[in-house]
């Protein structure tokens, strides 16, 4: 009986907020990107406009080894966009666009291994491994990205055991700045291997990746909310070592960050509830994106979220595939419209054992700057494997920041004073932010937050002499070491 007046809850409350967005706010699909030229790049944000010299779409590897042998100009590296803050791109640079690069190479079953080339994205991955019953074994939430792009920035993802990408990496083949093809891996020209991986286009162009999987399991979802300072005992207790736990995240709930709710989708022989084997590719996501602009426009529905909303949708039993749990798309959260306001995200990792003042600071600013913060989920990573450019130098727990700001410059003003706090609330843990996100860090707060850059830039100087792989972040804190050398050179 408690179960059925749930359900039947749950489907009046579903109703209500369908009824609420179809009343209030134009239930179409997102509506298509005002025209830019074809050399104009921009990011998901729509905050980076950025203009290049010329836009080519390599499919095979002796594309971009012509690409960069017949020109003499900067080179700027793009995959999907999900980056937010021009990482992708230069100006008046030449531009590959990597997913047309996008073929499988090989898929060794026994092994466990395949090797792609870069411009594919994790779901077109997917289609291939499923079949064979092989997971991903290190990824981001959503499928959408390509493969080159989350081994530039060392993507993670929600899973017990693991951390960053890197770790999960046999080896990678990259062309270099004067058109070399180079194997690298943890043994073979290892310099190359950890600089690649998470730097961001700046060492080389990686052109194929070999992978190790995992076997594609079904877990079951089980929730626990508690307050927010029982967490870290609860994790270390529950969470930490449970090997059969696959995913797992908390999520804090804003306006107070006082309450945590933990998700984890553990090993299971139960019947499946979800008998897809992966979530769909192009469906028309429309209630999703107007709830989570629902949910943003007050604090209402944040409370409604917190209180109502969520406590129904986790009464429901839960069991899928790992792959179907991994198969998420963007378009699940992509607003109708960008114009006046945007959807970002901001990432801060900090020591496990920080875990409870980081958070009382992060809530502090946020309220102090009136913040409008759909969600922070709290993810848990292993240290590092050797990346010069790691943020997980140690075992950490990642704040990932889910926010709305509007698109004015003093609201974006507003949000580099609270993300330039946050960034000092991490490295004061001795922690560090990540990098693919809108680019309000100074150079000290980034040489701070990743102490081996000069490791990094040197290796930089040695392997691109030219400077030709550029984009912003690089334009921003390369470019500053690049003249303080230069300065020092002439004293």
């Amino acid at each position: 009986m408690i179960k059925l007046l749930t359900k039947v809850l749950f489907v009046f409350l579903l109703f209500f907020c369908l009824l609420f967005a179809y009343i209030f706010v134009d239930l179409k699909g997102p509506e298509p990107d005002p025209y830019t030229s074809p050399t104009t790049i921009n990011d998901i944000t729509q905050l980076n406009s950025i203009e290049v010299d010329r836009v080519i779409t390599p499919t095979s590897i002796e594309d971009i080894v012509t690409a960069i042998k017949t020109t003499s100009g900067p080179i700027s590296i793009g995959g999907g966009r999900y980056s937010q803050g021009g990482q992708t791109a230069y100006p008046d640079s030449l531009h590959l666009d990597m997913r047309a690069f996008n073929k499988v190479l090989n898929l060794d079953v026994a092994q466990k291994q395949i090797t792609v080339q870069s411009g594919i994205t994790w779901r077109d991955l997917q289609e291939v491994i499923d079949p064979q019953n092989l997971s991903v074994k290190i990824m981001q939430t959503y499928a959408n990205f390509t493969i080159g792009g989350s081994l530039s920035v060392n993507v993670h993802g929600r899973y017990i055991g693991e951390g960053p990408i890197i770790r999960s990496v046999e080896s990678i083949k990259l062309v270099t700045a004067d058109g070399e093809i180079k194997d690298a891996s943890a043994t073979e020209n290892s310099e190359m291997f950890y600089s690649a991986i998470g730097g961001y286009g700046g060492i080389a162009v990686i052109a194929e990746v070999t992978l190790n999987l995992v076997d594609n399991v079904k877990v079951k979802r089980v929730t626990q909310k508690m307050t927010l300072h029982e967490y870290a005992e609860y994790f270390s207790n529950n969470i930490r070592n449970d090997e059969s736990i696959v995913f797992h995240n908390a999520d804090i709930y804003p306006p107070n960050f006082m309450d945590i709710r933990s998700v984890s989708w553990i090993k299971t022989d139960e019947e499946l509830t979800i008998k897809q084997r992966l979530i769909a590719k192009n469906k028309d996501y429309t209630w999703q994106p107007k709830l989570a602009e629902f949910v943003a426009d007050s604090n209402f529905g944040k409370w409604l979220r917190q209180y109502v909303l969520e406590p129904v949708l986790y009464s429901f039993d839960a069991v899928q595939w790992r792959n179907y749990e991994a198969s998420y798309d963007v378009n699940e959260l992509e607003p109708k419209s960008r114009r006046t306001h945007t959807y970002a995200l901001r990432e801060y990792f900090v020591p496990v054992e920080s875990f409870d003042r980081f958070a009382i600071e992060m809530a502090d600013i946020f309220k102090r700057h009136n913040a409008n913060i759909i969600n922070v989920s709290v993810r848990h990573a292993l240290p590092d494997s050797g990346s010069l450019l790691a943020w997980a130098r140690t075992e950490v727990f990642a704040f990932v920041v889910y926010y709305r700001q509007g698109i004015s410059n003093g609201a974006q003003q507003e949000v580099k004073l609270w993300s330039q706090e946050m960034i000092n609330a991490a490295i004061a843990e001795q922690g560090a932010y990540y990098l693919p996100y809108q680019l309000n860090a100074t150079t000290e707060q980034f040489m701070n937050a990743y102490p081996n850059y000069q490791q990094f830039f040197e290796l930089k100087q040695k392997v691109d002499p030219n400077y030709r792989f550029r984009n912003k972040l690089w334009q921003q804190h390369f470019e500053v070491y690049k003249n303080a050398i230069s300065d020092l050179k002439y004293e």
